[in-house]
């Protein structure tokens, strides 16, 4: 098992195996997912913030196939998992990267990241999980921590949608200009 920090892991089994190693050296292991759909500087500040509160920082990136299930939302994600991914990887924060695609056809999470590594810590943001996933989450995680957003107006979907209006206006002002 010869895996190197800011890896992308494929498959939970061999994660389980790297994680369990790091426990036995004392390692506190802090766990977050989200899709990380255009990376932007609100997502860098939370990993860098979820990094502090540990060791070791895994982040689980959902598949495409999820995020068009919980998003619900055909034109998601703009970016293909595979790039998101190997964004997170040039993070020097992030120590490990996992697709999570336990989304049931309602688009609810199954955890089974969480079962599998079981961390000391699990970050959220404050809305990104219900209270009752919450709840959930802790009987995996031995903590939650929710952060509030890293940064003003920097969600994914608020960015998309500023920058269809933008385009969308000027496009409408030069039309109205030639009539």
């Amino acid at each position: 098992m010869k895996v190197q920090k800011n890896s992308i892991v494929l498959d939970y089994s061999e994660l389980e195996k790297i994680i369990n190693a790091h426990k036995t050296l004392g390692h506190k292991i802090v766990c977050t997912a989200g899709s990380w759909d255009m990376l932007h500087i609100g997502h860098l500040r939370y990993l860098m913030k979820a990094k502090e509160q540990g060791d070791i920082l895994i982040v689980g990136v959902d598949s495409d196939r999820g995020i068009k299930l919980y998003k619900k939302n055909e034109l998601r994600p703009v970016i293909p998992q595979e790039e998101r991914m190997e964004m997170l990887k040039y993070q020097e924060c992030v120590d490990y990267i996992i697709s999570i695609d336990d989304i049931d056809d309602s688009g609810k999470w199954q955890y089974e990241l969480l079962k599998t590594i079981k961390p000391h810590l699990f970050v959220a943001t404050t809305d990104s999980y219900s209270e009752e996933q919450i709840k959930d989450i802790k009987l995996y995680a031995d903590d939650v921590l929710v952060f509030p957003r890293q940064a003003e107006n920097t969600s994914t979907t608020e960015i998309i949608e500023r920058m269809i209006k933008k385009h969308l206006e000027a496009m409408f002002a030069h039309f109205t200009k030639k009539s």
